[in-house]
């Protein structure tokens, strides 16, 4: 990070007497921004420093200077990293998008399945997640725990979301699905090796001479036969080809994100 004498790791039981100062600088926050969630308990935040759960940024003395936590929704299924709070005497150093790194990394750590989610009205945050691997969604593709969204009750923009019925509000939803990042991974894999071949010089074809003279070119087996694996991934490198040389040349129809504002 930017800041050398900031030190960023995951918070423990011996950091709770921190917990005061933070949800204190939690409701400030919100209420200088007007939005965002409000306040949460000492209480509240001491649960997650003991479960484990928490990323905290300290100075080498000792001094607050940031906090986040995570929270799963869903069975699991859905990890928000909530409650991101910076010290204003800190800000600008970088201390938010090291924060954000870290609690990210713990979340795929402790839920390595798991979608990771967030809402915010912050740009710089937007941009963070961005760098993440986090996408604009629809608020439908967020989790319907009722208990996630009774989080929001103490939020000022609620009447502005429960008037959208949770369909929409002044916070952007951006999501980080681990599915879709292992397909591409894979998908840009296939290409770029697909790619490394092609660039490769044509084989010269084998040549052989029978007995009576006559010369015959060896044919190279295919792979293909009898790995229905191989064959399977190959189908799948078509497709994303395919697609995608379809999606360049205009064809209506593909998925569309934005930001929701």
């Amino acid at each position: 990070m930017e800041n050398q004498h900031i030190i960023v790791r995951v918070a423990t039981p011996d950091d709770i007497h921190y917990s005061n100062i933070i949800t204190d600088e939690m409701e400030s926050s919100a209420k200088a921004r007007g939005t965002g969630i409000a306040k949460r308990s000492p209480d509240y935040v001491e649960l997650k420093m003991k479960e484990g759960k928490a990323v905290i940024a300290l100075t080498e003395k000792g001094d607050w200077v940031g906090f986040c936590y995570i929270e799963a929704w869903g069975h699991e299924k859905f990890v928000a990293n909530s409650g991101l709070i910076v010290n204003p005497a800190f800000r600008g150093h970088g201390v938010a998008k090291s924060i954000k790194h870290r609690i990210f990394e713990l979340s795929r750590e402790k839920y390595p399945d798991a979608k990771i989610f967030g809402l915010t009205t912050g740009l710089a945050v937007m941009k963070i997640n961005s760098e993440l691997g986090y996408e604009p969604v629809t608020y439908s593709e967020l989790t319907d725990d009722e208990e996630f969204w009774k989080g929001c009750r103490s939020c000022v923009n609620f009447d502005i979301l429960t008037a959208k019925n949770r369909k929409n509000c002044l916070c952007t939803a951006m999501l980080y699905n681990p599915l879709e990042k292992l397909k591409e991974a894979e998908e840009k894999a296939m290409a770029d090796k697909a790619a490394a071949e092609a660039a490769q010089p044509a084989p010269q074809p084998q040549l052989s001479v029978n007995a009576s003279g006559h010369i015959h070119h060896a044919r190279r087996r295919r792979r293909f036969k009898g790995n229905i694996k191989l064959y399977e991934r190959w189908l799948r490198f078509k497709r994303f080809v395919l697609l995608k040389s379809k999606k360049e040349g205009g064809a209506t129809g593909s998925k569309k994100k934005f930001f929701l504002f």
